[in-house]
């Protein structure tokens, strides 16, 4: 077979095309400090960056999702103190009027008018809000979970106030006012009836205030149960932080091994691609000579 000048020239254009075309993807790599600047670059790796993007939006979510769950619960927790706090003051003033050897109309009177004013406080505390919805309110849209003395809020079987915290995990994070506060059956009091009728009492018949005692304990007790259970939420939705903070560190990892240069290695490569293709000009340049005269030489 015959091979003409032509085709040596041809050939050699080739591989010196070939070459320079690694070299500038390594140059554009090497400046980019990505390994797929397009997705021709490499589909396999085009496809698990865009599924390692997904998967950190998502842990971005759930970032967000954790720390809404976080203050959430955090208030709860805090409310529910302060309303134990409270109860306990109405039950020292209830011990306190049910002696009836040392207690004056007149004391028992205004024994009873700083119940009533606790009364209220408790109902200000249970209507507390987060983004403009009531903690105590369940599901409802209601801006207040207790009105006129009734509850207002929404409580359906089934229906919670979740917060998604990873792909697989879901975290409550609401106490309805029924949970919180009573009442434990149809017609029953709750706290806040409790604590009404002890106002009424402590006047019009201390001889009740025994019973009175009896259900505000049970209420008490209600809400100390709310807290511990509000805080075992705490504790798994800082569980759940910290995982979702590894799990985007992971990811973080992942794709920069799918997309970030290697960068001594590139440079590596790209050093010897350039004394590759010198030494391939330098022999290029002897195998096709432009006259005759470089043949004689």
């Amino acid at each position: 077979m015959r091979i003409t000048q032509k085709a040596v020239a041809h050939t050699s254009l080739q591989g010196l095309n070939r070459n320079l075309e690694t070299f500038g993807k390594l140059q554009q790599q090497l400046t980019s400090g990505r390994l797929i600047n397009a997705p021709s670059d490499s589909p396999t790796g085009t496809n698990k960056a865009m599924q390692t993007r997904s998967d950190q939006a998502a842990v971005e979510q759930f970032s967000r999702n954790i720390s809404d769950a976080d203050s959430w619960l955090s208030i709860t927790d805090s409310t529910l103190q302060n309303m134990v706090d409270v109860a306990r003051r109405v039950r020292d003033l209830t011990v306190q009027g049910s002696s009836t050897g040392s207690s004056s109309p007149a004391s028992r009177q205004a024994l009873s008018t700083e119940v009533a004013s606790l009364k209220e406080t408790l109902y200000g505390l249970a209507n507390t809000t987060i983004q403009g919805r009531p903690i105590f309110g369940g599901v409802t849209t209601s801006p207040r979970a207790y009105e006129g003395g009734a509850f207002q809020g929404q409580v359906m079987d089934g229906s919670q106030v979740m917060r998604r915290v990873s792909f697989t995990e879901e975290v409550r994070v609401d106490l309805n006012g029924i949970e919180a506060f009573g009442p434990d059956t149809p017609g029953g009091d709750d706290l806040f009836a409790v604590v009404g009728r002890i106002a009424d009492n402590l006047v019009n018949a201390p001889e009740d205030l025994g019973q009175d005692l009896a259900d505000l304990d049970v209420a008490m007790k209600r809400m100390l149960g709310g807290i511990a259970d509000v805080g075992a939420r705490a504790a798994r939705v800082e569980r759940e932080q910290q995982i979702n903070t590894d799990l985007a560190l992971t990811l973080e990892t992942e794709l920069g091994e799918v997309e970030n240069v290697d960068l001594p290695n590139t440079i590596m490569r790209l050093q010897m691609q350039q004394v590759g293709y010198q030494a391939a000009l330098q022999a290029t340049a002897k195998a096709i000579s432009p006259t005759l005269m470089d043949y004689l030489r």
